[in-house]
């Protein structure tokens, strides 16, 4: 004999209690419209950042590098033996991420670690005959994703923004973590 099931009881719908209508707050929203997110230079800039990286990734795809590992490839190839701290100048990142970047980039025999001989507490780099190969074979591709952010704008605005964004890096630079030094 099958047991009958216990019927459930229905709630009732509670009513939702009514609110009072918000009044828009015009300040408010004046204040956001002023400045809607693509008239923001910040927002902008972290956007291209965002497709530089596509672009980055697209064309040296092979590779398995990522921006940042390739600027201290890059350094390092024109820098042999250089130490942590001035990498990080170099390449504009903090020492603690220039440590763990290089720790990466040794694991894949692409540089080599030592001490310095004056200095024993700095870390010198140097890229392994493997890791020349790689910066030297990954730079048409970089080339080419720099090329295609490039493109959109007609030749005199390239040399205008690469000016413009040189100026403000300048002038700025105190503000990052890390002070960016090129040679």
């Amino acid at each position: 004999m099958a047991k009958a099931k216990k019927s459930k009881k229905a709630h009732p719908v509670r009513a939702k209690k009514a609110r009072p209508a918000r009044k828009k707050n015009i300040e408010h929203q004046s204040l956001y419209a002023s400045m809607p997110l693509w008239a923001r230079p910040g927002f902008l800039i972290r956007r291209l950042h965002q497709i530089n990286y596509a672009l980055f990734f697209e064309e040296c795809a092979g590779f398995d590098i990522t921006p940042v590992q390739y600027s201290l490839l890059t350094t390092l190839s024109l820098n042999p033996d250089t130490d942590q701290h001035t990498l990080g100048r170099e390449v504009g990142i903090d020492r603690t991420n220039v440590a763990d970047v290089l720790r990466r980039l040794e694991q894949r025999g692409l540089l080599t670690r030592r001490k310095g001989e004056v200095d024993r507490r700095a870390v010198l780099a140097r890229l392994t005959p493997a890791g020349e190969k790689v910066t030297r074979e990954m730079f048409k591709a970089m080339q080419r994703a720099q090329a295609r952010l490039l493109e959109p704008l007609p030749p005199k605005e390239r040399a205008v923004l690469m000016a413009g964004l040189l100026r403000l890096v300048d002038a700025n630079n105190h503000l990052g973590r890390t002070v960016f030094q090129p040679s």
